[in-house]
């Protein structure tokens, strides 16, 4: 659901800079080539938003170009229901490794869809039941995770995946978070899938530490530890985290959506499940920072900021330590909302879903971490009203 908190930073910066809506989006909408690949671009990869509709939630289906540009080409039904407000978690729509298959939440229906990936087309599988409020998955090996978001009861829920995509529950799977109150925020494997993560956006004033981060041990046979590790997070307000491949990951920290407060904090993961600070909350100076992802070499983070309408980009180096590259590194317009990150193409290529105008924008990824800008695609998501998933290859 969209919280009364982003609702105030998007009217704060709208009063402020009204005039500043001829943005970059609106530039690339002018110029069909960028929005649209031509007939003769070689088809790369697609990408996959979804709807998160309260009637029939629904994934839009995109072509990838050789040069980044998406063109939307269809969409089809999860059979399941969204709950038509903003999730506020980062991976509902999650892909298999090797891109054959499809996971999206069904938060308002209580469920899972499977589909299996051919090119852009996807092909209906399985829908299955996946808890209280599923709104965030988590893939290692043969093992997905989903995470409850229920006030009634939050916690994480195990499957096994078969080879054919499809899920089979995990009996005893389930865990509760570490606070009934926690309103999570992604649950996450670590790289190895000796452990599951998963951020609290809310304070807690009476357990320790406040602001929280669970750490579940998982064991040889998929289950995890009956209660988890309780772990500081080292700023306000913890949304959602990203692991690159040795180990160490970054949280986001929105701040409680306080005007251009958003910061980023690198930990390294300890074998006793500890997180262990490297950089502490590194400013971005944007607005209600939710969304985080690392590039496929590790060097680059990119955050998307829900109340600035924008970007940012960090580098992040092999010791671990991030530096904001820029805090401003693409902007959408004050209104774009935008959510979900996705990669497609090594890297190469970074898309994002914006909420506010119902569009996926692209960029291609530049050497020196920079953005440039590959083209808006609107249609088929809704606008300002809960569009919610991305993910691409």
């Amino acid at each position: 659901m969209v919280s009364g908190l982003k609702k105030l930073a998007v009217i704060v910066l709208t009063l402020v800079s009204v005039g500043s809506m001829a943005t970059l989006g609106q530039a690339q909408e002018s110029n069909p080539s960028a929005r649209v690949p031509s007939r003769a671009a070689a088809h790369e990869g697609a990408a996959f938003a979804m709807t998160n509709e309260s009637d029939d939630n629904r994934i839009i289906r995109y072509s990838r170009a050789a040069n980044g540009s998406l063109h939307r080409v269809g969409s089809i039904s999860t059979r399941g229901r969204g709950i038509g407000t903003d999730l506020d978690t980062q991976s509902g729509l999650e892909l298999s490794r090797n891109h054959r298959y499809l996971y999206a939440v069904n938060a308002g229906s209580d469920d899972v869809t499977v589909f299996s990936v051919h090119g852009t087309r996807l092909t209906f599988l399985q829908r299955v039941y996946a808890g209280d409020v599923p709104n965030s998955l988590t893939i290692h090996g043969n093992l997905l995770y989903v995470l409850d978001g229920s006030v009634a009861g939050n916690g994480i829920l195990g499957f096994r995946i078969a080879s054919n995509g499809r899920l089979s529950p995990l009996p005893g799977s389930f865990r509760l978070l570490s606070s009934p109150i926690a309103v999570p925020g992604e649950v996450q494997f670590s790289p190895d899938g000796d452990w599951l993560l998963v951020t609290h956006k809310t304070t807690n004033v009476v357990l320790r530490p406040q602001n929280a981060i669970d750490a579940f041990r998982v064991r040889s046979n998929g289950l995890t530890s009956a209660v988890p590790r309780r772990i500081r997070s080292h700023g306000l307000r913890p949304f959602s985290l990203a692991f690159r491949g040795d180990g160490k990951l970054v949280v986001v920290e929105s701040f409680n959506a306080a005007p251009r407060a958003s910061a980023l904090s690198s930990y390294r993961l300890t074998s006793r499940g500890g997180l262990s600070v490297i950089s502490g909350s590194v400013a971005n100076r944007q607005t209600d920072s939710c969304w985080v992802v690392i590039t496929e070499d590790g060097r680059y983070v990119f955050t998307a900021n829900f109340g600035s309408g924008t970007i940012s980009s960090y580098h992040f180096s092999p010791s671990g330590r991030v530096r904001l590259i820029d805090g401003n590194a693409a902007f959408l317009g004050l209104l774009s909302q935008p959510v979900d990150l996705a990669f497609s193409g090594n890297s190469r290529f970074l898309h994002l879903l914006l909420r506010g105008t119902g569009a996926v924008a692209s960029f291609r990824v530049e050497d020196d971490g920079s953005l440039s800008p590959r083209g808006l695609v609107r249609g088929g998501l809704p606008v300002a009203d809960g569009a919610s998933g991305l993910a691409a290859y």
